[in-house]
């Protein structure tokens, strides 16, 4: 890795750092090539890195790049909340323009209870039934029966910047007890482009406990999926039900407590993902 390179490290969704998802963030990446990008990523080895590869401070305008520790992904939400937060440190509260692989995100910034707090809103959200033999496949390889799932939320494919796939678990404790071939997992998923698996359970209206597999960035499972969180919002639009307003809590079963804020914010379907995030302490030298 790069001497002169400055690396960030985040947790967002929380504002604890024993909680959330860890982000890395390098703000200069103007020079970088794609390998290198690739690269560090791999080293910092959270779920995902983001690169400001251009922008402008004044404007508050941004281009914005993801990788996981295998692959570029078109957009991360967790990655783009602890950016926020960083550049509202340097900048100030206020709005920012992050224009990324999935199109332009924008991203409020400001003060809520004392705490500095970012929420992006997605690009319009869609979502279709998934078809029958992916969901068999699907299941096999999380090690999942149909009687598993919860009828009242059939499964889809969503798009929130990425495709997700929307599990709904029957009962809490099928959420907890995830124990899913990874290899397999990752090959139905590398077939159909999807980002995540999004596994959910519906505690209310308002409340959602979540848990999503991510095999194709190289890690086991994110703590905090603000990308997915923002499909889940499209796919509870299409099927007309639950609150326009509700509450995802995610890495519970992890040891990193994440909190996203989630709503619907216009007639299209777009997303509204809401969360703080905190830096992380230096890692130590090997």
């Amino acid at each position: 890795m790069r001497e002169d390179l400055e690396i960030l490290r985040y947790t967002a969704f929380t504002h604890d750092p024993e909680g959330g998802n860890p982000a890395g963030i390098v703000l200069d990446a103007g020079d970088l090539s794609d390998a290198e990008m690739l690269a560090i990523a791999a080293e910092v080895g959270y779920s995902e890195t983001a690169f400001v590869t251009g922008g402008d401070a004044e404007s508050r305008t941004f281009q914005l790049r993801y990788f996981a520790p295998s692959a570029e992904v078109a957009f991360c939400g967790h990655v783009t909340i602890a950016t926020a937060v960083v550049m509202a440190q340097r900048l100030g509260a206020g709005p920012l323009v992050f224009h990324t692989p999935a199109g332009e995100i924008a991203v409020d910034t400001g003060i809520e209870d004392g705490v500095l707090r970012a929420t992006l809103t997605s690009v319009p959200t869609r979502s279709r039934p998934v078809e029958e033999e992916t969901l068999d496949a699907t299941l096999t390889a999380l090690r999942w029966s149909r009687d598993d799932l919860d009828p009242a939320f059939p499964p889809h494919v969503a798009f929130g910047g990425n495709d997700h796939l929307m599990l709904a678990a029957a009962t809490r404790e099928r959420l907890a007890d995830l124990d899913y071939d990874f290899d397999a997992l990752r090959s139905v998923m590398t077939r159909n482009g999807w980002t995540t698996v999004h596994l959910f359970w519906r505690e209310s209206d308002l409340r959602f406990h979540a848990r999503d597999p991510f095999p194709v960035g190289g890690v086991v499972e994110d703590a905090a999926t603000g990308a997915a969180a923002a499909a889940f919002g499209g796919y509870l639009r299409v099927l007309g039900t639950g609150s326009d307003e509700f509450t995802i809590l995610q890495g519970v079963d992890m040891g990193r407590p994440s909190i996203l804020r989630v709503s619907i914010a216009s007639p299209d379907g777009r997303s509204r993902v809401s969360g703080g995030a905190v830096e992380l302490p230096a890692p130590s030298p090997a």
